[in-house]
């Protein structure tokens, strides 16, 4: 697993995000105070070459936490089980589970966007997927990319999972993190651990602003998104949902 996460994080010239929208940050603007949020309770260390779910190694911890902050218990592990093996695999990163946690929490409410649902497994059903990105209402117009293998669309993308990834982003960074053999970006956990790796290349060094808001403009191209993932992070940092 962390050899693949390292050569999804390799991935050079990806310019591709995650969920569109239209954009109005720029990294020479001012960067929002409370950036980068805290990073929370530290989380244990495990074993990222553990047989079977790695983030299982995580339940104790996440469930004393989950109840709290309003999320699913495995989703939690899902979080905090990437920024380990991000902490791991590439410790000059410094991603920290609650900036995964606050991007969960946007993107599809930590995989319960309109009932759906986390299985012990990591698996989120139904599918969550966003609107098809025709370049309406503020979204990019993304041309179908995976001829609907992925998204169920043939025609345009759609972002997918619980951290809303598009297809062709998908391909370079998705990874297998509960070693189930299969790459799922309807899955919490290889949907969070392949976020990480993303926003590791993008941001390079999430603890200082400049890096974390980079790492979040390659997510989503709005001012108002980082702040409201700002704001949730800080929130489970505290151990509290707003």
């Amino acid at each position: 697993m962390s050899k693949r996460w390292l050569q999804a994080a390799a991935v050079l010239g990806v310019a591709a995000v995650l969920m569109a929208s239209s954009c109005s940050w720029r990294l020479g603007n001012p960067i929002p105070d409370g950036v980068p949020p805290p990073p929370g309770d530290p989380v244990p260390a495990v074993d990222i070459e553990a047989d079977g779910r790695p983030a299982d190694q995580l339940h104790e911890w996440a469930a004393e936490r989950a109840p709290g902050m309003k999320m699913p218990v495995t989703a939690l592990e899902a979080y905090a089980y990437a920024a380990r093996v991000a902490e791991v695999v590439n410790p000059k990163c410094k991603l920290a589970w609650t900036t995964l946690a606050g991007i969960g929490q946007v993107e599809s409410h930590h995989g319960t966007y309109r009932g759906a649902t986390v299985a012990p497994n990591g698996d989120v059903t139904p599918p969550i997927r966003g609107v098809q990105l025709d370049g309406t209402a503020g979204n990019m117009h993304i041309p179908d990319t995976d001829g609907g293998v992925f998204d169920g669309d043939a025609d345009l993308d759609r972002a997918m999972g619980p951290m809303q990834f598009i297809p062709e982003t998908w391909k370079l960074y998705g990874v297998d993190a509960n070693n189930d053999g299969e790459v799922d970006p309807d899955n919490i956990d290889d949907a969070a651990l392949s976020a990480a790796g993303y926003l590791c290349w993008r941001g390079k060094d999430l603890s200082e602003p400049k890096g974390w808001m980079a790492a979040l403009r390659a997510y989503n191209h709005s001012d108002s998104y980082a702040r409201m993932v700002r704001d949730w992070a800080t929130a489970y940092a505290n151990g509290y949902s707003l």
